[in-house]
């Protein structure tokens, strides 16, 4: 599916294609992942902003990248696999 990697701020993430599922990582500078996360379709841009500085769900980045997928339950599947091979330091266990 498609892949695409844009700033982590309100205006590039505003651009992103919103009509599939995605699984996405926050970047930091150096391109480790910090965050994956799986949105739903409709809810790609809105869920990644809950993310941004001053709300609750703060993780720190520079490139938010995200991959478009065929279903929620395909996207849940990459997620797991995605948090089990690289421990992003702002994903809780048991969350």
């Amino acid at each position: 599916m498609a892949k695409k990697t844009v700033d982590f701020n309100r205006t590039r993430i505003g651009k992103l294609p919103n009509n599939k599922p995605v699984v996405y990582k926050i970047l930091t500078e150096g391109g480790k992942n910090n965050y994956t996360g799986i949105a739903q379709r409709g809810r790609v841009q809105e869920r990644i902003a809950e993310h941004l500085s001053n709300v609750k769900d703060y993780v720190p980045g520079s490139k938010v990248q995200i991959e478009q997928m065929q279903s929620i339950e395909s996207a849940r599947g990459k997620e797991s696999r995605i948090i089990l091979r690289s421990d992003p330091k702002y994903n809780k266990q048991g969350k």
